[in-house]
């Protein structure tokens, strides 16, 4: 019951936010009793919070084997470095493309505009690991960025990514689809490889 209630509790806080959505409404999705949110998490604020919990942690099985299978990216060279920065792009532009990742992504979309104490638990518990270590094959790919190209780099190579979820809408229509069909999401997902490789590799480094 607790899984079912986070699930059911995350597409209507992503939806009302936590100020629209009513416990009330949410147990009778899950088809129980009021009771058991207060049994499980104490309240309406403790369910928003294990909400971002359990975002974090669905977000981290899916990357952390992908950065765990990189050893140590510390001592990468420049073109090993490309390679895992657009493995990991590559992993996380099918994450982006998951039918699962919906209700994530409008939970994690309020959180962005208005941030809480559920903002923490998602960056701490899934987005910073991710971002350090795509900086820190930036780094390695482009030594001759300074620290603050570094991490505009690296944030705008991660929102290459984010696009395929919260502009859904607007790239069916560019895409010309009803739906986003196998063979559009692989369209997709080796565009967004390449152009991640052009950024790390093909431009040319900077003169002092």
């Amino acid at each position: 019951m607790r899984e079912k209630l986070l699930d059911i509790a995350i597409d209507h806080f992503g939806r009302r936010g936590f100020e629209g959505a009513a416990t009330r409404a949410i147990a009778a999705d899950a088809d129980t009793a009021m009771s058991q949110i207060t049994y499980h998490f104490g309240g309406k604020e403790g369910l928003y919070l294990a909400c971002a919990d359990h975002i974090a942690a669905r977000i981290s099985e899916w990357h952390g084997p992908r950065i765990m299978e990189l050893g140590d990216v510390h001592v990468l060279e420049a073109d090993a470095a490309a390679d895992a920065i657009c493995h990991l792009i590559g992993g996380f532009g099918h994450m982006m493309l998951n039918p699962a990742t919906r209700a994530w992504a409008s939970f994690i979309a309020r959180e962005q505009q208005a941030p809480t104490e559920a903002f923490e638990r998602l960056f701490n518990g899934a987005m910073k690991p991710m971002m350090e270590t795509g900086l820190a094959l930036i780094r390695r790919a482009r030594p001759d960025l300074d620290e603050q190209e570094v991490r505009a780099t690296g944030i705008l190579i991660w929102g290459q990514a984010l696009v395929l979820r919260t502009a859904r809408e607007t790239l069916k229509r560019v895409m010309q689809v009803d739906e986003i069909d196998a063979a559009t999401a692989t369209l997709l997902i080796e565009r967004l490889i390449e152009h991640t490789r052009c950024l790390i590799t093909n431009l040319p480094e900077k003169t002092r």
